[in-house]
Formats: structure tokens, C-alpha cells, sequence
């Protein structure tokens, strides 16, 4: 047992040492790196037609932002159709939806009846009468900005790519420290992380809203997996397995309502967990050895695979030291010292190390929040708590075959 418990310490203390160096990389590219410039100035004098999807379940609180900044938009309004696509509301949301089709004809809506509900079952339905070549999504609680369609769009001139993903930034940082936490978290997930794997040409991963596909992309794929609860990660591993490109960019800013509450933030980290673990039993084995990657792409794909797996494997780690120490086998001073070490790096934010969040609030010029760095200590074990708990649920839907329960994050609208 001495041996076993060794052993796999020494793996756990390798796997955080390829994170902590994969981290500073990135850093490092962010700061003094050449970085690889997207599409956004690209200009097309006839821009192509574009269908704007928005999945709604229960979001009178956010409907209407979301709806007025897509109407806002100076994409040109005879090639821009918005589809609003209520998933079985209980709440105001039909009735919403129904006000704006009486004064915009460009707004659309789909209402969803039946057993199945989920984004992407709604996604499926509202794709089979879609005639645009492009698709974009945005959640209800998003709102793009006047010139983001044309922005998103103007990758798809490549016609390698098949997808395009923009920057998520929260609006509502102002209402609470776990806002502001939020709010730095997702700095260092894309301003820094996105960014740099855009940069070497890894895999930036299709985030699920504030982003679009080509049409006939999605359909060679065989659309959405309707079970998934991580559809975007899903559609992400088929995207690179199947050869397309998937570009990133990182001034096509969207802003989001980030959960104001500790218990909404749980739930989503863990449905999030619980979505990503699911796929990487599915695709991790198909993007290691997809033979159109490279090397370092099929590196940069099981890192990412795992990332939601690495919370329960540090907790695993830790009990394996507990569990040497209390027989009197604890490793050499050093080894431990390198554990430790590694689990500092790791242990600000989600899967966004203290230095790479630094970064991102220095490149955004909001130096005064790095005076914050210090809380995200403790987000690290509430993420890893949730985030753990979903790595079981995941575990659980495997062994049983059972569906994954979709559990929507609450609204609260009206953010500042």
C-alpha cells in the first residue's frame, strides 16, 4: 500500500508541475509574446446572412436586455434574424417574447413543448429551420455589443473554421466580492488562457454562447448532443477531431450576469464539472489520437480534457499524504515541499493561477483589483468542493447510464 500511495502521489505532483509550467507559458506569451491577431478587421461589403439563437428558460429578468442589445446591433437588419427560443418557461418569458414579434419582425420564436428540455435539444429544434450559413448563441443573461455580430462573423472568411468564440466579461463585478472574484477568474480564463492557446495555435475551446458555427459544420457533425450538459465542450472535442479550426477573439467582448449567490455559483460549477467530465470520457481517447492534430495539440487536448478532473485528483493527492504520514511513511522533504509548491499555483481561482489573473487585470488596466488577488484563496476550496461533487455525479451517470439533470443558474437581472 506504501508503494501504491507513493506512486500515485508522484503522479499527482507531476500532473500539477505540467499545469504550473503550462500556466507560466501562457503567461509569458500573453505579456511578451507575438500575439496572433483574429479577424475582427476584416470588412465585407455584403455581409452574409446570420441567425441569432437564444435558448430561454425562465428569463424575464434578462429577456429583454439581451433581446434590445441584438436589435441594437449594426449588423445590417435584413440579414440578421433573431430566434427566441422559450424551453418550456413557467414564468413571464412567453409573454416577453410574444410583445417583441408585435414591433420586430426580425425577432423570432420557437416554443418548446414536451419531454426533453436542455439547450441542446432546443438548439437541435430551432437549427432544423434555420436557413443562414452562420449561427450565432447567446445566453439570455448576455448582452453583445453593437458591433459584436459583424465582429464574430468576419472569422468565418477562413473557410477552415468552423467556429468562432469572443471574450466573456462580466457586468455585474460591482455587486459582491464573489462578483468581483468572478470577474477576475474569467480575465485570466480568456484574456490570458484563450488567448495564448490562440496563439500557438492549440485548442481554444468553443465556449457555448458569445460565439457561432457554420451551419453545415454542425450538421456534418450530427448536431448537438441532446443529453450533454457541457454541449459547447462536446461540440468543441467533434470541431478538432474532425479537422476544423476554431478561432478565438479576444476584443469581441460580450458581457455577462455572473451568479450573485454562493449556492448559484455552486450549482453552476458543478453542472459545469459534472457536463466536461462526461465528455472527457467520451472524446478524450478520439483527440489523442486524432491523426489531423498535432503533437502539441493532442497535449493541449487532454489538459483540457481534464481540467475538471483536477480538483478531485488533488484531493486524492492530499489523502495520499495524510495517509503516508499517519504511517510513518511520509516522502522525502522535498517531494512534499514540490507538492506543496504545485498546490499553490494552482490553488487561486478556477484553473487560473494568482500570476496568470494578475496578468489579465494588468493587460484590462484594472490594477486596482489586483489588491483582491489575495481572496481567491478562498474560492479554491469551494471551487474544488463543487466542482468535486460534480466529477461524482459525472462518475455516477457512467456507471449507471443515466441522464445528466439540467439545473439552471438563477437570474437577477437589472445588474449595473
Amino acid at each position: 500500500m506504501v508503494v501504491a500511495l507513493n506512486a500515485w502521489l508522484t503522479v499527482v505532483i507531476a500532473l500539477m508541475s505540467i499545469y504550473t509550467i503550462r500556466h507560466w507559458v501562457f503567461t509569458f506569451s500573453r505579456v511578451y509574446g507575438k500575439q496572433r491577431m483574429s479577424f475582427s478587421d476584416a470588412y465585407e461589403e455584403h455581409p452574409p446572412s446570420v441567425t441569432v439563437l437564444v435558448p430561454m428558460h425562465n428569463e424575464e429578468k434578462v429577456a429583454e436586455a439581451c433581446l434590445d442589445a441584438l436589435l441594437a446591433s449594426e449588423y445590417p437588419k435584413d440579414q440578421l434574424e433573431i430566434v427566441a427560443i422559450d424551453d418550456q418557461s413557467a414564468d413571464a418569458t412567453n409573454d416577453i417574447l410574444h410583445a417583441y414579434i408585435e414591433r420586430h419582425p426580425q425577432v423570432k420564436i420557437l416554443t418548446m413543448a414536451g419531454p426533453e428540455r436542455g439547450k441542446a435539444n432546443a438548439l437541435n429544434v430551432a437549427l432544423e429551420s434555420v436557413q443562414s450559413d452562420f449561427v450565432l448563441v447567446f445566453d439570455a443573461d448576455y448582452t453583445p455589443g453593437r458591433g459584436l455580430i459583424r465582429t464574430l462573423i468576419n472569422a468565418f472568411v477562413d473557410p477552415e473554421v468552423g467556429a468562432v468564440m469572443g471574450r466573456v466579461v462580466p457586468r455585474n463585478t460591482s455587486r459582491s466580492l464573489l462578483t468581483r472574484l468572478l470577474s477576475m477568474e474569467r480575465a485570466g480564463g480568456y484574456q490570458v488562457d484563450q488567448q495564448a492557446r490562440y496563439n500557438f495555435n492549440l485548442l481554444p475551446q468553443y465556449g457555448g454562447t458569445v460565439g457561432g458555427f457554420r451551419r453545415r459544420m454542425l450538421a456534418e457533425l450530427g448536431g448537438f448532443d441532446p443529453h450533454a450538459l457541457a454541449e459547447d465542450t462536446e461540440l468543441t472535442a467533434k470541431i478538432f477531431q474532425h479537422g476544423w479550426k476554431i478561432v478565438y477573439d479576444n476584443r469581441a467582448e460580450c458581457y455577462e450576469e455572473v451568479p450573485e449567490a454562493w449556492e448559484s455559483r455552486f450549482k453552476q460549477l458543478r453542472r459545469w464539472s459534472r457536463g466536461h467530465n462526461r465528455v472527457l470520457w467520451s472524446h478524450l481517447f478520439g483527440l489523442v489520437t486524432a491523426p489531423v492534430l498535432t503533437i502539441p495539440q493532442r497535449i493541449d487536448a487532454a489538459l483540457l480534457m481534464l481540467c475538471y478532473a483536477v480538483p478531485p485528483i488533488l484531493l486524492s493527492g492530499w489523502l495520499a499524504a495524510i495517509a503516508l504520514f499517519l504511517l510513518g511513511r511520509l516522502p522525502y522533504v522535498g517531494g512534499v515541499t514540490l507538492a506543496f509548491a504545485v498546490v499553490l499555483y494552482n490553488a487561486f481561482g478556477n484553473f487560473a493561477p494568482v500570476y496568470q489573473v494578475a496578468t489579465a487585470e494588468v493587460l484590462d488596466g484594472s490594477t486596482t483589483r489586483l489588491l483582491l488577488l489575495p481572496y481567491l484563496f478562498y474560492m479554491f476550496p469551494f471551487n474544488t468542493w463543487a466542482i468535486t461533487t460534480g466529477f461524482i455525479d459525472a462518475v455516477g451517470d457512467i456507471v449507471k447510464s443515466r441522464r445528466g439533470r439540467w439545473d439552471k443558474t438563477a437570474r437577477v437581472g437589472n445588474a449595473p
